[in-house]
Parts: C-alpha cells; sequence; structure tokens
C-alpha cells in the first residue's frame, strides 16, 4: 500500500507563471488605472495654519509684511488674496484711492496680527506676477470678507477697477 502523501504524486505538476496568469494581471493593472484616473480630483488641503508678527514691506520689509491692501509676504512667500481687490497704494490714481488704499493696508496688518493665518488654495496657483494667489482667513473667518464689510474692499470680479469715481 502507498502512503498517503504519495497517492497524489505525480498526478499535479508544478505550474509557472503563464500567459493565461500575465494577461490577468495586465488587465487588472490597466483597469486601475483608469479608474484611478477617473476619480475626482481632490480639493488641496490648505497650508498649515501660522501665527506670526507682520510689520510693513515698505518700511523694513522681512519675509512676514505687508505691501498692499491685498497682498502680503509670508515666510518669504508672496501672498495675493484671491477674492478681493482694493485701492492701489502705489501709484494712487487720486487722493481718495491714496487715502483708501492706506487705510486697506493698515487694516490688513491688524487682521493678520490678530491671530493664526490660514492660506487656502483656489484654482490657480499663481497670478501673472508670481503671487501665490490664496484665500485668507485669520482664526477661521475670511479676510476678504472683512475688508468688504468694512468698505476697504469689493469682491475680486476678474479685473481691478477704479476708486476715484
Amino acid at each position: 500500500m502507498k502512503h498517503p502523501l504519495d497517492l497524489h504524486r505525480g498526478r499535479h505538476r508544478r505550474r509557472g507563471f503563464g500567459r493565461n496568469e500575465l494577461a490577468g494581471m495586465l488587465l487588472a493593472g490597466i483597469v486601475g488605472g483608469l479608474a484611478w484616473t477617473m476619480l475626482p480630483a481632490a480639493e488641496p488641503a490648505p497650508a498649515a495654519a501660522t501665527r506670526t508678527s507682520f510689520g510693513f514691506c515698505h518700511s523694513g520689509g522681512g519675509a512676514d509684511c505687508v505691501v498692499d491692501g491685498d497682498t502680503f509676504r509670508m515666510a518669504g512667500d508672496k501672498i495675493r488674496i484671491a477674492d478681493i481687490d482694493t485701492p492701489e497704494t502705489h501709484p494712487a490714481r487720486c487722493p481718495k484711492e491714496a487715502r483708501l488704499g492706506a487705510a486697506a493696508t493698515q487694516r490688513l496688518q491688524a487682521l493678520l496680527n490678530s491671530g493664526t493665518v490660514t492660506l487656502h488654495p483656489i484654482d490657480r496657483d499663481t497670478d501673472r506676477y508670481g503671487r501665490k494667489l490664496r484665500r485668507v482667513e485669520v482664526n477661521g473667518r475670511g479676510v476678504g470678507d472683512t475688508l468688504i464689510a468694512e468698505g476697504l474692499a469689493r469682491p475680486y470680479r476678474g479685473r481691478r477697477m477704479g476708486w476715484c469715481g
């Protein structure tokens, strides 16, 4: 009588990696790759929230400073607040714009210094001047919304408009 483990010996041959297995794995890879490209794009995560002290770029500069009412530097990066338009300060087109621009610049510095700053990416990373376009929050509140409510900014509508009229 044969040993029980020897009863099946010879019936099964050891197989290598065959064409069918290779074709199946290749097909699975193609289907998986196509499925991956069809997934909806995830919204970029906001930058880490930061608390820092902001000065004015025109009087001392530094890595963290305010340029004007809608532009500032943070950790050396130039940031343009994406959802607002503020009066120009350099050069202003009229005394009213100069006055409002200075007030917007002062207020932006106060807001940025009042708490934790969080930058949120938008659909475009930078503008034509290389500034990072971001929605900006301080302590969870939109800086653009605050400046608009105070009459120092207006919603950005795709182009700048004058403040002298």
